[in-house]
Protein backbone atom coordinates (compact mmCIF):
# COMPACT_ATOMS: atom_id res chain seq x y z
CA UNK A 1 0.00 0.00 0.00
CA UNK A 2 1.60 3.40 -0.79
CA UNK A 3 1.81 5.67 2.14
CA UNK A 4 0.36 8.86 1.87
CA UNK A 5 -0.99 12.06 4.49
CA UNK A 6 -3.83 13.24 6.49
CA UNK A 7 -3.68 15.74 8.94
CA UNK A 8 -1.31 18.76 7.94
CA UNK A 9 0.20 21.19 11.15
CA UNK A 10 2.39 24.16 11.52
CA UNK A 11 3.58 23.52 14.82
CA UNK A 12 5.28 26.64 15.13
CA UNK A 13 2.44 28.66 14.00
CA UNK A 14 -0.35 26.39 16.21
CA UNK A 15 -1.80 25.11 12.78
CA UNK A 16 -3.71 21.97 12.04
CA UNK A 17 -5.87 20.90 9.61
CA UNK A 18 -7.08 18.04 7.55
CA UNK A 19 -8.59 19.36 4.21
CA UNK A 20 -10.28 17.03 1.99
CA UNK A 21 -8.94 16.49 -1.60
CA UNK A 22 -12.01 16.96 -3.21
CA UNK A 23 -15.60 17.74 -3.13
CA UNK A 24 -19.03 15.83 -4.60
CA UNK A 25 -21.79 16.70 -6.40
CA UNK A 26 -23.93 13.47 -7.04
CA UNK A 27 -21.26 11.48 -8.02
CA UNK A 28 -19.27 13.66 -9.57
CA UNK A 29 -15.77 13.98 -7.56
CA UNK A 30 -14.46 17.70 -8.49
CA UNK A 31 -10.54 17.58 -7.23
CA UNK A 32 -9.42 20.33 -5.34
CA UNK A 33 -6.22 20.22 -6.88
CA UNK A 34 -7.71 21.14 -10.15
CA UNK A 35 -10.22 23.84 -8.90
CA UNK A 36 -7.12 25.89 -7.47
CA UNK A 37 -4.90 25.56 -11.35
CA UNK A 38 -8.36 26.79 -12.75
CA UNK A 39 -8.83 29.70 -10.24
CA UNK A 40 -4.77 30.80 -10.64
CA UNK A 41 -5.64 30.44 -14.56
CA UNK A 42 -8.15 32.52 -14.56
CA UNK A 43 -6.99 35.18 -12.42
CA UNK A 44 -3.46 35.46 -14.55
CA UNK A 45 -6.05 35.60 -17.56
CA UNK A 46 -7.83 38.58 -15.43
CA UNK A 47 -4.29 40.53 -15.21
CA UNK A 48 -3.93 39.86 -18.82
CA UNK A 49 -7.06 41.74 -19.20
CA UNK A 50 -6.44 44.56 -17.36
CA UNK A 51 -3.30 45.05 -18.36
CA UNK A 52 -3.18 44.35 -22.24
CA UNK A 53 -3.31 48.13 -23.44
CA UNK A 54 0.13 48.60 -21.84
CA UNK A 55 1.76 45.82 -24.03
CA UNK A 56 -0.20 46.96 -27.25
CA UNK A 57 -2.57 44.45 -27.27
CA UNK A 58 -6.32 43.90 -27.60
CA UNK A 59 -8.47 42.12 -25.47
CA UNK A 60 -9.16 39.11 -28.32
CA UNK A 61 -5.01 38.57 -28.19
CA UNK A 62 -5.10 37.40 -24.37
CA UNK A 63 -8.44 35.50 -25.27
CA UNK A 64 -7.69 33.38 -28.49
CA UNK A 65 -3.66 33.47 -26.53
CA UNK A 66 -5.52 31.20 -24.01
CA UNK A 67 -7.55 29.26 -26.23
CA UNK A 68 -3.28 28.42 -27.94
CA UNK A 69 -0.98 28.43 -24.74
CA UNK A 70 -3.47 26.39 -21.97
CA UNK A 71 -3.99 22.64 -23.99
CA UNK A 72 -0.17 22.97 -25.03
CA UNK A 73 0.94 24.23 -21.69
CA UNK A 74 -1.19 20.80 -20.00
CA UNK A 75 -0.06 18.82 -22.44
CA UNK A 76 3.78 19.55 -22.20
CA UNK A 77 3.42 19.81 -18.63
CA UNK A 78 1.98 16.15 -18.00
CA UNK A 79 4.23 14.55 -20.44
CA UNK A 80 7.18 16.24 -18.88
CA UNK A 81 6.50 14.32 -15.83
CA UNK A 82 5.26 11.34 -16.89
CA UNK A 83 8.46 11.09 -19.28
CA UNK A 84 10.70 11.06 -16.30
CA UNK A 85 8.55 9.13 -13.90
CA UNK A 86 7.18 6.13 -16.85
CA UNK A 87 9.00 3.39 -15.27
CA UNK A 88 8.72 3.81 -11.57
CA UNK A 89 4.76 4.76 -11.94
CA UNK A 90 3.07 4.60 -15.74
CA UNK A 91 4.52 1.89 -17.51
CA UNK A 92 2.24 -0.92 -15.03
CA UNK A 93 -0.99 1.23 -16.18
CA UNK A 94 -0.57 3.19 -18.98
CA UNK A 95 -3.74 5.15 -18.80
CA UNK A 96 -2.75 6.61 -15.96
CA UNK A 97 -0.90 9.24 -17.82
CA UNK A 98 -4.69 10.71 -17.92
CA UNK A 99 -4.95 11.37 -14.43
CA UNK A 100 -4.00 14.52 -13.62
CA UNK A 101 -6.25 15.40 -10.59
CA UNK A 102 -3.86 13.14 -8.48
CA UNK A 103 -1.35 15.50 -9.33
CA UNK A 104 1.99 14.78 -10.95
CA UNK A 105 2.46 17.66 -13.85
CA UNK A 106 5.75 19.41 -14.29
CA UNK A 107 5.94 23.28 -14.47
CA UNK A 108 8.89 23.18 -16.74
CA UNK A 109 7.38 21.02 -19.13
CA UNK A 110 4.29 23.45 -18.77
CA UNK A 111 6.91 26.67 -19.69
CA UNK A 112 7.81 24.47 -22.49
CA UNK A 113 4.23 24.35 -23.74
CA UNK A 114 3.39 27.59 -23.26
CA UNK A 115 6.09 28.84 -25.06
CA UNK A 116 5.26 26.63 -28.19
CA UNK A 117 1.56 27.94 -27.62
CA UNK A 118 3.03 31.28 -27.62
CA UNK A 119 5.14 31.40 -30.83
CA UNK A 120 2.05 29.67 -32.46
CA UNK A 121 -0.50 32.20 -31.53
CA UNK A 122 2.05 35.17 -32.32
CA UNK A 123 2.91 34.02 -36.06
CA UNK A 124 -1.62 33.70 -36.53
CA UNK A 125 -2.20 36.68 -35.33
CA UNK A 126 1.16 38.74 -36.24
CA UNK A 127 1.69 40.21 -32.85
CA UNK A 128 4.56 40.87 -31.15
CA UNK A 129 6.32 37.65 -30.12
CA UNK A 130 8.19 39.51 -27.37
CA UNK A 131 5.89 41.73 -25.98
CA UNK A 132 3.43 38.64 -25.79
CA UNK A 133 6.10 36.73 -23.79
CA UNK A 134 6.19 39.30 -21.19
CA UNK A 135 2.75 39.32 -20.18
CA UNK A 136 2.24 35.91 -20.23
CA UNK A 137 5.31 35.74 -17.83
CA UNK A 138 3.23 38.09 -15.03
CA UNK A 139 0.09 35.11 -15.77
CA UNK A 140 2.57 32.63 -15.50
CA UNK A 141 3.96 34.16 -12.00
CA UNK A 142 0.04 34.59 -10.56
CA UNK A 143 -0.42 30.83 -11.67
CA UNK A 144 2.23 29.74 -10.38
CA UNK A 145 2.08 31.53 -6.59
CA UNK A 146 -1.72 29.80 -6.20
CA UNK A 147 -0.95 26.87 -7.66
CA UNK A 148 1.45 25.41 -5.82
CA UNK A 149 -1.37 25.59 -2.90
CA UNK A 150 -3.04 22.42 -5.37
CA UNK A 151 0.17 20.66 -3.67
CA UNK A 152 -0.84 21.48 -0.36
CA UNK A 153 -3.99 20.07 -1.15
CA UNK A 154 -2.52 17.17 -2.65
CA UNK A 155 0.14 16.66 0.66
CA UNK A 156 2.47 16.44 -1.96
CA UNK A 157 5.97 18.86 -3.62
CA UNK A 158 7.29 18.84 0.09
CA UNK A 159 10.77 18.62 1.32
CA UNK A 160 13.39 16.65 3.25
CA UNK A 161 12.96 16.07 7.34
CA UNK A 162 13.58 19.37 9.08
CA UNK A 163 13.03 21.23 12.52
CA UNK A 164 12.94 24.65 11.06
CA UNK A 165 10.82 27.20 12.22
CA UNK A 166 8.26 26.94 9.37
CA UNK A 167 8.28 22.88 9.21
CA UNK A 168 5.13 20.92 8.34
CA UNK A 169 3.94 17.99 10.09
CA UNK A 170 2.70 15.40 7.77
CA UNK A 171 0.91 12.36 9.30
CA UNK A 172 0.72 8.89 7.90
CA UNK A 173 -1.98 7.40 6.59
CA UNK A 174 -0.48 3.98 7.64
CA UNK A 175 1.73 4.44 10.49
CA UNK A 176 -0.17 7.00 11.99
CA UNK A 177 3.28 8.89 13.01
CA UNK A 178 3.73 12.29 12.03
CA UNK A 179 7.04 13.66 10.32
CA UNK A 180 7.98 17.16 9.90
CA UNK A 181 9.05 18.54 6.47
CA UNK A 182 10.00 21.63 4.25
CA UNK A 183 7.00 23.24 3.18
CA UNK A 184 8.63 23.59 -0.19
CA UNK A 185 5.47 24.45 -1.87
CA UNK A 186 5.02 27.43 0.37
CA UNK A 187 8.51 28.47 -0.29
CA UNK A 188 7.74 29.00 -4.54
CA UNK A 189 4.70 30.19 -4.02
CA UNK A 190 5.92 33.01 -1.88
CA UNK A 191 8.71 33.17 -3.83
CA UNK A 192 6.57 33.76 -7.41
CA UNK A 193 4.55 36.52 -5.58
CA UNK A 194 7.41 38.17 -4.06
CA UNK A 195 8.93 38.01 -8.35
CA UNK A 196 5.35 38.97 -9.46
CA UNK A 197 5.29 41.87 -7.03
CA UNK A 198 9.22 43.52 -8.37
CA UNK A 199 8.16 42.74 -11.97
CA UNK A 200 4.68 44.27 -11.94
CA UNK A 201 6.46 47.20 -11.51
CA UNK A 202 9.14 46.57 -13.60
CA UNK A 203 7.15 46.11 -16.57
CA UNK A 204 5.63 50.09 -16.56
CA UNK A 205 9.15 50.71 -16.68
CA UNK A 206 10.68 47.99 -19.09
CA UNK A 207 13.09 49.16 -21.95
CA UNK A 208 12.42 46.71 -24.18
CA UNK A 209 10.11 43.79 -25.22
CA UNK A 210 11.27 40.72 -23.86
CA UNK A 211 12.55 41.98 -20.70
CA UNK A 212 10.09 41.09 -18.14
CA UNK A 213 9.78 37.52 -19.66
CA UNK A 214 13.97 36.97 -19.17
CA UNK A 215 13.32 39.26 -15.82
CA UNK A 216 11.04 36.20 -15.04
CA UNK A 217 13.23 32.98 -16.29
CA UNK A 218 16.27 34.58 -14.48
CA UNK A 219 13.65 34.82 -11.01
CA UNK A 220 11.90 31.78 -10.98
CA UNK A 221 15.27 29.81 -12.40
CA UNK A 222 17.00 31.56 -9.28
CA UNK A 223 14.41 30.37 -6.40
CA UNK A 224 13.43 26.67 -8.39
CA UNK A 225 17.48 25.91 -8.07
CA UNK A 226 17.59 25.85 -4.60
CA UNK A 227 13.91 24.91 -3.48
CA UNK A 228 14.54 21.82 -6.06
CA UNK A 229 17.41 20.66 -3.92
CA UNK A 230 14.62 20.09 -0.92
CA UNK A 231 12.30 18.51 -2.08
CA UNK A 232 11.92 14.52 -2.14
CA UNK A 233 9.91 14.10 -5.36
CA UNK A 234 12.19 15.41 -8.04
CA UNK A 235 12.76 13.82 -11.55
CA UNK A 236 16.10 12.45 -12.19
CA UNK A 237 18.34 12.17 -14.74
CA UNK A 238 20.96 9.84 -13.41
CA UNK A 239 22.03 11.46 -10.39
CA UNK A 240 21.02 14.38 -11.27
CA UNK A 241 17.69 16.41 -10.78
CA UNK A 242 16.15 17.64 -13.98
CA UNK A 243 14.49 20.65 -12.66
CA UNK A 244 17.56 22.04 -10.95
CA UNK A 245 19.86 21.64 -13.38
CA UNK A 246 17.08 23.27 -16.24
CA UNK A 247 16.93 25.93 -13.31
CA UNK A 248 20.44 26.78 -13.13
CA UNK A 249 21.32 27.00 -16.72
CA UNK A 250 18.18 29.31 -17.78
CA UNK A 251 18.87 31.45 -14.61
CA UNK A 252 22.51 31.84 -15.81
CA UNK A 253 21.22 32.30 -19.56
CA UNK A 254 18.59 34.74 -18.61
CA UNK A 255 20.97 36.66 -16.64
CA UNK A 256 23.47 36.68 -19.15
CA UNK A 257 21.32 38.29 -21.98
CA UNK A 258 19.24 40.33 -19.46
CA UNK A 259 23.04 41.91 -18.48
CA UNK A 260 24.14 42.31 -22.15
CA UNK A 261 20.90 44.26 -23.18
CA UNK A 262 21.85 46.60 -20.13
CA UNK A 263 24.50 48.24 -22.32
CA UNK A 264 22.60 48.12 -25.25
CA UNK A 265 20.81 51.55 -25.91
CA UNK A 266 17.00 51.06 -26.27
CA UNK A 267 14.06 53.26 -27.89
CA UNK A 268 11.61 53.03 -25.95
CA UNK A 269 9.41 54.51 -29.09
CA UNK A 270 10.13 51.13 -30.13
CA UNK A 271 8.12 49.18 -27.64
CA UNK A 272 5.26 47.46 -29.49
CA UNK A 273 2.75 49.20 -27.07
CA UNK A 274 4.20 52.97 -28.45
CA UNK A 275 4.55 51.20 -31.95
CA UNK A 276 0.76 50.05 -32.15
CA UNK A 277 0.05 53.71 -30.85
CA UNK A 278 2.11 55.17 -33.17
CA UNK A 279 -0.32 53.46 -36.22
CA UNK A 280 -3.23 54.08 -34.87
CA UNK A 281 -2.20 58.01 -34.59
CA UNK A 282 -1.57 57.54 -38.34
CA UNK A 283 -4.49 56.08 -38.96
CA UNK A 284 -6.35 58.52 -36.67
CA UNK A 285 -5.06 61.56 -38.89
CA UNK A 286 -5.06 59.68 -42.37
CA UNK A 287 -8.85 59.23 -41.62
CA UNK A 288 -9.44 62.92 -40.72
CA UNK A 289 -7.30 63.98 -43.91
CA UNK A 290 -9.40 62.05 -45.93
CA UNK A 291 -12.80 63.60 -45.94
CA UNK A 292 -11.45 66.62 -45.71
CA UNK A 293 -9.31 66.04 -48.92
CA UNK A 294 -12.93 64.65 -50.33
CA UNK A 295 -14.83 67.91 -49.38
CA UNK A 296 -12.00 70.26 -50.74
CA UNK A 297 -12.58 68.14 -54.24
CA UNK A 298 -16.37 68.62 -54.09
CA UNK A 299 -16.04 72.55 -53.47
CA UNK A 300 -13.87 73.36 -56.01
CA UNK A 301 -15.61 74.98 -59.22
CA UNK A 302 -15.84 73.59 -62.00
CA UNK A 303 -14.15 75.43 -65.69
CA UNK A 304 -15.94 76.80 -67.57
CA UNK A 305 -16.68 75.45 -70.92
CA UNK A 306 -14.44 77.03 -74.02
CA UNK A 307 -16.60 78.85 -75.99
CA UNK A 308 -16.50 77.95 -80.11
CA UNK A 309 -16.91 79.48 -82.97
Amino acid sequence: MKEGYSVISFPSLGIELNPPRYFSIGSLNIYYYGVIIALGLLLAVLYGLKRRKQFGLKEDDILDGVLWIVPFAVLCARAYYCAFKWEEMFASNPISVLYVWEGGIAIYGGIIGAAIGVVIHCLVKKISLPAVLDIVALGFLIGQCIGRWGNFINREAFGVETESFLRMGLMSTISGNVTYHHPTFLYESLWNLVGFAALHFLSKKRRYDGQIALSYVAWYGLGRTFIEGLRTDSLYIGTMRVSQLVAAITCFAAVAVLLWQAFVPHDRQKLFVNVVAQREAEAAAAAETEPAAEEAAEEEPAEAPEETN
